[in-house]
C-alpha cells in the first residue's frame, strides 16, 4: 500500500513481495505449477510446527519502519516459527516443494532473503547482537526433510535489509510519485460528458455509495444508459479519495473490454492521470507460433524474471493506458512474455480490464492479490447476467478415460510410477464404463472419492517427472502436462464439493467420461469475490433482478437499482408475431416464418438483424428465405468465427449501406450482445422464439434441484437464462437518443403471462 500527503510519503509492503521484487530472476516455468503450494503447503507448515518445543512460537506477526532517502518503510510479515535458543532466537522459514531435494546443497536467495528480513525485526526489537535463520525443506510426496542454518550479527542484517529497499527504492518513488499526480488529477476530473443521460447520475451515486459502504449493487439498467462510464467514473473519484486502491473492470467478452478502455480514454481526455491495463488471453498475445513457455522454446520466457523489473519500470514511466498493443510494444522491447508481463503489470496498475476468469476462476485467478489489497480494490462485473452459466462452468470439473490409457501405454517402460498410476485411474474408469450398463450413463450425489484419491497418486508422479529430465518425447509429456492440470483441476473442484454439486458418468461412442457438475455457483461465486471492498454487478438484462441476486450470491444487506429507460416508446416499434416456433412445428411454420421477416426486412430500405434459438434452425430458415428474397444482400454467422470474421460481419453494417442488408445470427451468440450498431447501422432486429436451451440433462438436473430448495426449477433452469438472450438480442437495437427501429418478436408464447411479465417495460404496450 503506498500513501502520498504533503508532511511524508509512506510505503506499507509485506516482506513476501519485498523479497520476490528484489531477487526476481530467471525463467518462466513451462507452464507447469506444482499443486504443493495450493493443497498441501498450510497442512506441512503445521506437521513442521507440530514438533516445536515449549517456548517456540508460530505463525509470529512482525512489523517494523524504516526511513530511506525521503520514503518512511512499513515493513510487515508472518514469520512461520521463531524457535528458542539458549542465547536468543532462530528464525525458522518453512517452505514445501514437489522437488528432489536430495541434491539440494543451499537454500533459494530468495527464501534467504525472506527470513533475513524477519531476522532483522526480531533483533531489533530484542535487542539482540545475534540470529540464527533456519530454511526447512519439505518434499510434499516423500516427506523428506532438509534443513541449512547459518548465525548472522545484527550488522550484517541491518546492511542488507538497507541493500534491500535501495534495489526496491527507485520502484516506490516512481509509484508515489504517480499516485501524487493521479489523486490530483481525479479530484479536478469532471464528468467526461457536458451533461448526465437520464438515469446516469442516479447510478453513478449509487456506485459510490455502495463502494462507500462496502457492499454488493446488482444494477438492472437499459441499453444505451451508459453504465459503462456510469460505474467507472465514480470508482475513478473512490479512487481519488482514498477509499480504493484499486478497480477490475471484469467482462465476458472483448468487444466490452474496448467499451471499458474507451471510458478510460475520455476521461483521461478531460485530466485523468490513471494506469490502466488490460489483459489479452496467453492463447492470442503470445508472440510465438505455438505456446510454449520453455526457455528452449521461447527467447521471451528465457530470463523473463532477469529482465522484468526494468520493463515494468519502463513502461510505468511512460505509459498510461496500457492495453494490448502498448503490451506488446513494452514486451517485444524488454524480449518479455506479453502475457506474464501483462499480469505483472496488473499488480501495480489503477485499473485492470479483464476477463471474469482472473476473480473468479481458482486455476488462473491472481493469486498475490493480498488481502490487504483487496479490501481497497472494487470489483466492476459488466453484463453480470454471463457469470452464471460461466460460474457454473468455472466450478466444474470433467476428466476422460483416454488420456490415462494413452499415459499408461506411453511411459510403459520408461517410467513405471506414471505407467502404475494411470493404469489405476483407467481401470477406474474401465469400472465405471460397466457400471453406466445400456443407459451409458451413471449418476450419484457423492463425491467420487475413490477417483480423487487416485487422482492425487497420478499427480504427485506427473509432478515428479515434469519436474525432471522427463522419460518420453515431446509429445508425451505434452499430454502428460494437459492430463496433469485436468487432473489437478478436478482434485481442486472435489474439494469445493456440497449439496450444490451432482456427480455423472457418460459413455459417449467408446469413451467414458465423468463430470462434477456445479448446479449452483451462487456460493463458490460470494467466496470468491470475498474480500474486496466492493462489487457491482450490472447488466441491461439483469432480470428478474431477485432470480440474479440470487445466482450471483447476493447478501440479504445487499442493495439493488432498476433504472429506467432513457429512451421514448417511440423510438422503438415492438411487435409480437404469434406462430409457434416450438421444436415439432418448426418445419410447419417455416413458410410463414419466413413471410413475416421478408416482410419486415422490406418495409424501408435498411440494415437488419434476425436472431434464431440454434444453428440448424437458423440454417434451414435462412436457406429458405435467400431462395425467396435473392434480390437482398444476406450475411450469415458462422461457427467458430475468427475475430477477423466477426469484425468483417459487423462491419457490413454500414450506415451508408446502398440496398438493405440482413444478417442471421444465433439468440446468445456473440453478436446478441455487447455490439453497438448506432444509428442507421442497425434498423430493425427479430427474435424468433424465446430463447430456452436445449432440454438436457444437466438442466434438467438444475431444475430438480432449485426445486428442491423452494425455488420454480424451470423458470430457472430454462425460462430466466433463456428470456435473458431475447431481452440482449432485442437491446441492440436502440443504443442512443436517435435511434429508432422495428423489433420483432416471434413466438405465441411471447403473449403469455409469464413470458410477458419478463420483458423490459419499454417493450410494452
Amino acid at each position: 500500500m503506498l500513501e502520498h500527503n504533503d508532511e511524508i510519503r509512506r510505503v506499507k509492503i509485506s516482506v513476501r513481495p519485498l523479497v520476490e521484487y528484489v531477487y526476481s530472476s530467471g525463467d518462466i516455468e513451462s507452464g507447469f505449477r506444482s499443486v504443493a503450494a495450493l493443497h498441501e503447503g498450510t497442512r506441512i507448515h503445521q506437521q513442521v510446527q507440530r514438533m516445536y518445543q515449549e517456548g517456540d512460537l508460530k505463525e509470529v506477526t512482525l512489523k517494523t519502519e524504516m526511513l530511506y532517502a525521503d520514503i518512511l518503510y512499513q515493513i510487515e510479515g508472518r514469520c512461520d516459527g521463531l524457535i528458542l535458543l539458549e542465547d536468543g532466537w532462530m528464525v525458522d522459514e518453512i517452505k514445501s516443494t514437489s522437488s528432489d531435494i536430495c541434491f539440494m546443497e543451499e537454500g533459494y536467495p530468495v527464501h534467504w532473503a525472506q527470513a533475513q528480513i524477519y531476522a532483522y525485526i526480531v533483533a531489533k526489537e530484542q535487542g539482540l547482537s545475534q540470529m540464527k535463520i533456519q530454511l526447512t525443506y519439505i518434499q510434499v510426496v516423500s516427506g523428506e526433510v532438509k534443513k541449512f542454518v547459518k548465525s548472522v550479527t545484527f550488522s550484517e542484517l541491518e546492511s542488507f535489509v538497507w541493500g534491500i529497499l535501495a534495489s526496491y527504492n527507485p520502484f516506490a518513488s516512481l509509484r508515489l510519485d504517480h499516485i501524487r499526480r493521479r489523486d490530483d488529477s481525479i479530484r479536478s476530473m469532471p464528468f467526461p460528458f457536458d451533461s448526465y443521460r437520464e438515469g446516469q447520475r442516479k447510478l453513478a451515486g449509487a456506485v459510490y455509495q455502495t463502494v462507500k459502504e462496502g457492499q454488493k449493487l446488482f444494477v438492472k439498467a437499459p441499453t444505451g444508459i451508459g453504465k459503462t462510464v456510469s460505474t467507472l467514473f465514480p470508482s475513478v473519484k473512490a479512487i481519488g479519495e482514498g477509499l480504493l486502491q484499486q478497480l477490475f473492470y471484469l467482462t465476458a467478452r472483448t468487444t466490452t473490454r474496448t467499451a471499458a478502455e474507451h471510458a478510460l480514454g475520455m476521461m483521461q481526455s478531460k485530466g485523468l492521470h490513471l494506469q490502466a491495463v488490460t489483459l489479452t488471453a496467453k492463447e492470442k498475445i503470445c508472440f510465438q507460433e505455438k505456446v510454449s513457455c520453455k526457455k528452449e522454446d521461447c527467447p521471451f520466457a528465457d530470463g523473463y524474471y532477469d529482465r522484468i523489473n526494468v520493463g515494468i519500470m519502463d513502461m510505468l514511466s511512460n505509459e498510461t493506458l496500457m492495453d494490448r498493443t502498448v503490451i506488446e510494444h513494452y514486451a517485444r522491447k524488454h524480449q518479455l512474455c506479453p502475457f506474464e508481463f501483462s499480469l505483472d503489470a496488473a499488480y501495480a496498475a489503477d485499473a485492470v480490464i479483464c476477463d471474469y476468469n482472473y476473480v473468479f476462476d481458482p486455476r488462473v485467478s491472481l493469486k498475490r492479490l493480498f488481502e490487504e489489497r483487496k479490501k481497497k480494490t472494487v470489483l466492476l462485473v459488466d453484463e453480470a447476467h454471463n457469470l452464471v452459466d460461466r460460474g457454473r462452468e468455472i466450478f466444474s470439473a470433467t476428466l476422460g478415460k483416454a488420456e490415462f490409457l494413452e499415459l499408461q501405454r506411453g511411459y510403459k517402460g520408461k517410467n513405471n510410477r506414471i505407467h502404475e498410476t494411470s493404469r489405476v485411474v483407467n481401470q477406474y474408469f474401465i469400472t465405471l464404463k460397466k457400471e453406466c450398463g445400456e443407459i451409458k450413463r451413471k449418476l450419484w450425489k457423492e463425491l467420487p472419492e475413490e477417483l480423487i484419491n487416485k487422482l492425487d497418486l497420478f499427480v504427485q508422479e506427473a509432478e515428479q517427472e515434469l519436474q525432471g529430465i522427463g522419460h518420453g518425447d515431446a509429445e508425451s509429456r505434452q499430454l502428460l502436462l494437459n492430463t496433469y492440470f485436468a487432473a489437478q483441476h478436478m482434485i481442486r473442484i472435489s474439494k469445493l464439493y456440497d449439496e450444490r454439486y451432482v456427480t455423472y458418468a457418460e459413455v459417449v461412442r467408446n469413451g467414458v467420461s465423468i463430470r462434477m457438475f456445479c448446479m449452483d455457483p451462487s456460493f463458490l461465486l460470494a467466496q470468491a469475490g470475498k474480500g474486496f471492498r466492493s462489487t457491482i454487478f450490472f447488466s441491461a438484462t439483469l432480470s428478474p433482478l431477485q432470480y440474479y441476486r440470487d445466482m450471483l450470491g447476493a447478501g440479504e444487506d445487499d442493495y439493488s437499482l432498476s433504472v429506467a429507460s432513457p429512451f421514448h416508446r417511440e423510438q422503438l416499434d415492438v411487435r409480437i408475431e404469434p406462430l409457434s416456433t416450438r421444436y415439432r412445428d418448426r418445419e410447419s411454420t417455416k413458410g410463414s416464418l419466413v413471410r413475416l421477416l421478408s416482410k419486415m426486412v422490406r418495409e424501408r430500405q435498411g440494415n437488419y438483424l434476425i436472431f434464431f434459438p440454434s444453428y440448424q434452425y437458423l440454417q434451414d430458415v435462412y436457406d429458405h428465405f435467400s431462395a425467396e428474397n435473392s434480390d437482398l444482400a444476406t450475411i450469415v454467422q458462422g461457427t467458430g468465427m475468427t475475430e477477423e470474421e466477426r469484425e468483417a460481419f459487423l462491419a457490413s453494417f454500414r450506415s451508408d449501406n446502398p440496398d438493405t442488408l440482413v444478417g442471421f445470427a444465433v439468440l446468445g451468440g456473440i453478436f446478441s450482445e455487447g455490439i453497438d450498431l448506432q444509428g442507421d447501422r442497425l434498423n430493425g432486429v427479430a427474435v424468433v422464439g424465446v430463447g430456452l436451451p436445449q432440454l438436457g440433462m444437466e438442466r434438467d438436473l438444475m431444475k430438480d434441484y432449485f426445486n428442491h430448495i423452494g425455488k420454480n426449477g424451470y423458470d430457472y433452469a430454462y425460462v430466466y437464462p433463456g428470456m435473458n438472450k431475447v431481452q440482449q438480442a432485442g437491446g441492440r437495437l436502440i443504443r442512443s437518443e436517435h435511434d429508432t427501429g422495428i423489433l420483432m418478436l416471434v413466438d405465441d408464447r411471447f403473449l403469455q403471462r409469464q413470458y410477458q411479465e419478463l420483458l423490459p417495460e419499454e417493450w410494452k404496450e
